[in-house]
């Protein structure tokens, strides 16, 4: 058993022998709970509960799977690379839809997952369409890996259509009034000042903002972090603005993180999220912290920030993100020039505030 362990060992490992002869393995990180493994060691479920041990999950149950089912997949899977690759928030959110997936279909074998079938899970679940993605998502992740590992013979997945969006406009944007409301109601000094700083003056996404510290700051005065979304590891070095700078000083902030819960301990990117919440609504604003960072990209792109400046400090590639913040900017800035150029003798004027009366005419308008 301890031949078969591979070199080097798997970080923050150990493993002790009972007075019984039986071998047990343990994971414990410096300030963590010690986690102990109860798989065999070299299976797919050790390596499984490794990864959910090393992300603060929940080990997934151990399932009897017969070879060539729909669990006995999954079960490898959850040991494999591209597994490990993906972000904790990612691990979980599909965890949730295996955890359905196997309690209705877990015994089926792998020959009788057919594109029909993946497409009526979509369909069964067009109700809530943000949950039907998530499921494609989970069903193409796990029969894409497991086509190019050769396990099956063809990816059900392929050629389904993701279910169409609502249009909901996506996270609401904090504006700059409620910015203002929020540091009114909590200002330099309080841990709820810190969650909106870090958050605003960094760009960053709630998942990163939490596990972000000064071990992330270096002696040039930039954050370098590794982001992680869908799987993408992007690093991004920001420089801590005075105005944070400021902020993090006046504290209160966490030991290992700067953002930190009426304890100091470190919060989970769900946690900080409710209490982030729960903090803007006491300032009378009703968004959430995904908000922020949009009101981040519309400062910077608003100040003339180029796609390649944008994609640097928010962690966006492709260029297609970063543009639409860009676009957004260029038309206000267009939009103001354009409406400048309404005087009847071509002069570019200022915007000026619109007159309280009505039923006046273009040109008394026009005049003041």
């Amino acid at each position: 058993m301890i031949d078969a362990m591979p070199r080097p060992r798997l970080p923050y490992t150990s493993m002790e022998v009972t007075r019984h002869g039986q071998t047990i393995w343990y994971v414990r990180r410096p300030g963590r709970r010690k986690v102990r493994i109860k798989a065999s060691f070299g299976t797919p479920e050790f390596m499984a509960a490794y990864q959910a041990a090393m992300n603060d999950e929940e080990a997934p149950q151990p399932v009897r799977e017969a070879a060539g089912t729909l669990s006995w997949l999954i079960a490898r899977y959850r040991a494999s690379t591209a597994w490990a690759d993906l972000s904790g928030a990612t691990r979980r959110q599909r965890e949730n839809i295996f955890k359905g997936v196997l309690a209705k279909a877990g015994d089926k074998r792998l020959a009788s997952i057919t594109q029909a079938a993946i497409v009526k899970g979509r369909d069964n679940r067009k109700e809530t369409p943000a949950q039907a993605r998530n499921f494609l998502d989970a069903m193409r992740g796990l029969f894409r890996w497991a086509h190019e590992a050769q396990l099956v013979k063809v990816d059900p997945t392929a050629g389904v259509k993701n279910p169409k969006k609502r249009t909901r406009g996506g996270f609401p944007v904090w504006t700059e009034a409620d910015i203002a409301a929020y540091e009114r109601r909590w200002p330099i000094g309080t841990k709820e000042r810190v969650w909106l700083d870090v958050l605003l003056y960094t760009g960053l996404r709630r998942g990163d903002a939490v596990t972000v510290g000064r071990q992330h700051i270096g002696s040039d005065g930039f954050l370098s972090i590794r982001t992680e979304k869908s799987g993408r590891k992007v690093e991004v070095s920001i420089p801590v603005l005075p105005v944070l700078a400021a902020t993090l000083k006046a504290g209160p902030t966490g030991d290992l993180a700067f953002i930190c819960g009426a304890t100091r301990k470190p919060l989970t990117k769900e946690s900080f999220g409710n209490f982030f919440s729960a903090a803007a609504r006491a300032a009378g604003v009703r968004k959430g912290a995904h908000g922020v960072r949009k009101i981040a990209a519309t400062r910077c792109a608003e100040n003339g920030a180029t796609v390649s400046e944008l994609e640097a400090m928010f962690g966006w590639t492709g260029g297609g993100m970063a543009s639409l913040y860009t676009r957004a900017a260029d038309r206000k800035r267009l939009s103001h020039g354009a409406a400048s150029k309404l005087n009847r003798n071509g002069e570019a004027t200022s915007i000026v505030q619109l007159p309280d009366a009505v039923g006046q005419s273009e040109a008394q308008v026009i005049e003041k």
